[in-house]
């Protein structure tokens, strides 16, 4: 029996080798049986900036509702961005301030330096794109993208387990490289 999965594609340029990766994910993921909910988010008109932080309510546009649906149907989330500036690029970390919010994501205790993580139940699996090697990313950089999704967006929220997929250097890649990463990509989906 497949699972229910949703694929958030963070990288706003649609020509990009992230949207390769997340369009041979979904493809392949389909073929294997898998309920499949994919979102673009350089196709989705929002806000990224939460304007006035937790202190008052910035209702959600539409497809920020849509993806909002999707993560609390889904069993497994599947996110794909490129790493900028050691980070992932706005507009994900933007349906993240959107999105993930008090009440939905965690919730706070009372008294307590404490909260409690309400996305239990679902694991997720991070592609990230670089044009650094990931052993230099890993080993100097000390791989901050990864550690503030796994740990301080997922994790926190309840998530995991979560792999994480570098691919990389991406910008001098030979085609027969690519081709290699998208048949990787097209493996994970099919479990």
């Amino acid at each position: 029996m497949g699972k229910r999965v949703a694929v958030i594609l963070g990288s706003p340029d649609p020509g990009s080798f992230c949207r390769a990766l997340a369009d041979e994910y979904v493809t392949s993921a389909e073929k294997a049986g898998h309920e499949v909910r994919y979102f673009r988010l350089g196709e989705i008109d929002f806000d990224p900036v939460l304007r006035h932080g937790y202190n008052q309510r910035q209702e959600l546009e539409p497809g920020l509702l849509d993806i909002k649906e999707a993560i609390s149907w889904a069993e497994h989330l599947v996110l794909v961005y490129p790493v900028w500036w050691g980070s992932m690029p706005a507009i994900m970390k933007g349906m993240f301030d959107r999105i993930f919010l008090p009440g939905y994501a965690f919730k706070y205790r009372k008294n307590s330096q404490l909260w409690d993580k309400l996305l239990k139940g679902r694991s997720a699996h991070v592609f990230a794109t670089m044009d650094t090697p990931p052993w230099y990313f890993n080993l100097v950089y000390r791989a901050p993208a990864h550690n503030q999704m796994r740990r301080t967006i997922l994790e926190f929220t309840g998530i995991k387990p979560v792999k994480i997929t570098s691919f990389g250097p991406v910008r001098y890649a030979s085609d027969e490289k690519r081709s290699g990463w998208l048949k990787q990509a097209a493996r994970f989906a099919e479990k």
